[in-house]
């Protein structure tokens, strides 16, 4: 305190304090304590669950990666149900993995039998061709979390021939432009690409200063990193839950290379849809 005006004063600092009050809680950190921490981190540990070895000859190792020639993932419930009405199919698809994993948002289990509204993360392949692969994400990844993920999906495939597509969506209100958001027609498409991507992109590309973020910008950084060609097609939406709009938005991907010769039957994805929706619906009505 300033004994006389125009005294300088030097200002306490606390610089260093937070480091040594840190170092001093980890002292005085009990058994219980760390035993509570081990088994939390244990608990946010990413397990995922192959029925089968997709794509590996029946001599393979356990451990010996497989060949994918194709991976599209689907994260968020639009971008899911997009591939469950378009593309997926009992006939030609089958269930080879599931994530099971823990963390405040959400909790999933090892279970295939899933609903529009549950948090999962399927893994599918054709039938016809193993080494095509589609997930099925609708569960809330948390940043300590995305790594693993990574870490544990792609450290099944073999990298080389491999080829990313991402679908995700977002609110509209992240997008950035000049323009007023209220006056654009949303929902829409942006995508982003990694640089050994060549092929030609089924929407304009995502302009600067805007950015991805959450598990889509992880698995597309992931394939930066490993140089694996991927594309991220972002939906930007004013609707939060199941929406056949939004769901709608992703129709001009059916034409990419890598998801025309995956279309099924339009009619029969128009009813997919159709009873997506409708189970949504109903149970999201818990009160009558």
């Amino acid at each position: 305190m300033a004994t006389f005006f125009g005294e300088v004063v030097v200002a306490p600092s606390r610089a260093g304090v937070d480091d040594e009050e840190s170092a001093e809680e980890a002292c005085e950190e009990t058994p219980e304590d760390r035993e509570i921490r081990r088994e939390l981190e244990k608990k946010r540990e990413i397990d995922v669950l192959w029925t089968v070895k997709p794509g590996a000859s029946p001599g393979a190792s356990a451990r010996e990666p497989f060949a994918c020639s194709t991976f599209v993932v689907a994260i968020g419930h639009n971008a899911a149900a997009f591939l469950s009405s378009f593309i997926l199919d009992s006939v030609c698809w089958e269930v080879v993995g599931v994530v099971k994993l823990w963390n405040e948002w959400c909790r999933t289990s090892n279970t295939t039998n899933v609903l529009p509204t549950d948090s999962f993360c399927l893994f599918y392949r054709l039938i016809s061709d193993p080494t095509v692969l589609l997930c099925q994400c609708s569960c809330y990844v948390a940043e300590d979390q995305q790594f693993q993920w990574l870490e544990k999906v792609f450290g099944c495939m073999r990298k080389e021939g491999l080829q990313v597509t991402i679908l995700s969506t977002c609110p509209v209100a992240d997008y950035k432009t000049q323009e007023s958001t209220l006056t654009l027609p949303s929902p829409f498409l942006k995508a982003l690409k990694t640089k050994e991507f060549k092929e030609q992109v089924c929407c304009p590309l995502l302009e600067q200063p805007n950015i991805v973020r959450d598990l889509p910008a992880a698995v597309l950084s992931y394939c930066q990193v490993w140089q694996i060609p991927a594309v991220l097609y972002q939906c930007y939406t004013d609707v939060i839950k199941l929406d056949t709009v939004t769901i709608e938005a992703f129709r001009p991907l059916l034409s990419s290379k890598i998801l025309k010769s995956l279309v099924k039957d339009a009619s029969e994805s128009t009813k997919i849809l159709k009873k997506l929706l409708t189970t949504n619906e109903t149970h999201s009505n818990i009160y009558i």
